[in-house]
């Protein structure tokens, strides 16, 4: 794998290299048949110029970012992923997210290929084609979505920082399911505004790097503020794991990884304690109606349905579409639920600085079981509800998370997910890189 950004950072200023040359390199593997499908949009002219004019001194000192489709990108109009808007009115600006990796040094490589309205956690997109997971060479694999190609552009090397979104795991399992480090911090530090939106209540701006290192360089220039350090020895974290829901129907693979990361984590001290967390499953009755995801992304497209439906994912609008029969008195229920939800879980984790879990119970399976077909809608449709399951309770509990990765050596890539309560991102990154080093050896 390609040197994180920090080393790359340190390479460039030792003048072992220079961002030209390292944008060159980006855009040969962008370029690489390996790449296909990962971009609906490549900027490389205007990011070679980006790279030669940046500014060394800043932090990501011209080196190469990407940005899912559905982030306005000023002159560009915002598709996320879709046909029905590649027509749509030029954006104005630059979305607060990408005007903030620019300033901060960044050149925009492209934008990259996602689900359809980010509404999947599979990455297939019938209209763009799907992007080939990079951890196995040998069979067509599934990305992970919805931000597919966000995490091949970082998992490939072309990219070192993939920006995206995390509805229900948006992030985290690309990460996972690609090898990578995905972070989701808590929604409210980092402005949605400029990104297609799929759930106001539970959309995440965040991104995915090769080191935890690098992902709290890229939070905080998305967050605009600085992450506080906190020096902690894994001995002195106190971690969970809970026996309820993350474990159910797990693959060999995954569990395999899992129980190693643990064995790892505690011969080097780390005190691990298993809860139970029974309040787990109250979501599907909280989520009965279609939860906030459809109510909320039928009122943005109800509209856009009725004109352009025959353009649309076949997936994705039946999805859309359960949000057409939620009540208003469901949504307001819903809406109430979730508050008190959290607040149990909440005080369930709150004596522990992470809770410790499988990102996803499975790996990546084969495209082909998968790809566009009603014929293959049953599969799809169960991969993807394993794929959501558990990263989408940090969402719902409004809370931040990182994933890992954890895999065995010569086995697919598996994420190990560290999760806390809303606005404990600084403590949580700071456990992540702790445990990030156990696992490294």
């Amino acid at each position: 794998m390609r040197p994180d950004l920090h080393a790359t950072r340190l390479a460039l200023r030792a003048r072992t290299t220079d961002a030209g040359s390292e944008m060159a390199q980006s855009i040969a593997t962008a370029e690489a048949p390996s790449g296909a499908h990962v971009f609906v949009r490549t900027m490389f002219d205007s990011a070679r110029a980006e790279a030669a004019s940046a500014d060394p001194q800043l932090p990501l000192a011209g080196l190469a970012f990407t940005a899912k489709d559905l982030f306005d990108l000023q002159g560009q109009p915002t598709p996320a992923g879709s046909v029905v808007l590649s027509h749509a009115p030029a954006a104005r600006e630059d979305a607060p997210a990408v005007a903030r990796m620019r300033a901060a040094g960044g050149a925009l490589l492209g934008r990259t290929n996602m689900t359809e309205f980010a509404y999947s956690g599979v990455g297939v997109n019938p209209h763009h084609g799907t992007p080939a997971n990079a951890a196995d060479p040998e069979t067509a694999r599934i990305p992970g979505g919805s931000s597919s190609g966000a995490g091949i552009s970082v998992a490939s090397g072309a990219a070192f920082i993939g920006l995206g979104s995390d509805t229900g795991g948006s992030i985290r399992i690309p990460a996972a399911l690609n090898g990578i480090v995905g972070f989701k911090n808590t929604a409210r530090l980092v402005p949605t505004a400029g990104a297609l939106p799929l759930s106001t209540t539970l959309d995440t701006v965040c991104a995915m790097t090769r080191s935890v290192r690098d992902a709290i360089l890229a939070h905080e220039i998305l967050s605009a503020r600085p992450v506080v350090p906190v020096t902690t020895a894994l001995a002195d974290l106190r971690l969970a794991v809970v026996e309820d829901l993350f474990t159910d129907a797990i693959e060999p693979a995954v569990a395999r990884a899992f129980e190693h990361s643990l064995r790892t984590l505690r011969a080097a001290g780390a005190r691990i304690e298993t809860i139970r967390l029974p309040m787990l499953a109250e979501l599907p009755t909280l989520n009965a109606t279609g939860g906030f995801s459809a109510a909320e992304a039928y009122a943005w497209h109800r509209l856009l349905l009725e004109r352009s439906f025959a353009g649309y994912d076949p997936r994705v609008a039946q999805r859309i579409l359960k949000g057409a029969t939620i009540k208003a008195y469901e949504y307001i229920d819903l809406v109430r639920g979730r508050h008190d939800w959290i607040a149990r879980v909440e005080a369930a984790i709150s004596p522990f600085d992470a809770v410790l879990s499988p990102t996803v119970p499975i790996v990546a399976p084969p495209l082909a079981e998968v790809a566009p077909g009603e014929e293959r809608d049953d599969a799809f449709f169960r991969v993807n509800a394993l794929l959501l399951r558990n990263p989408s309770v940090v969402n719902m509990l409004d809370g931040c998370a990182i994933s890992l990765p954890c895999h065995v050596a010569g086995e697919l890539p598996v994420g190990l997910m560290l999760w806390h309560a809303g606005l404990h991102d600084d403590p949580l990154l700071a456990a992540a890189l702790q445990v990030e080093r156990a696992l490294r050896g």
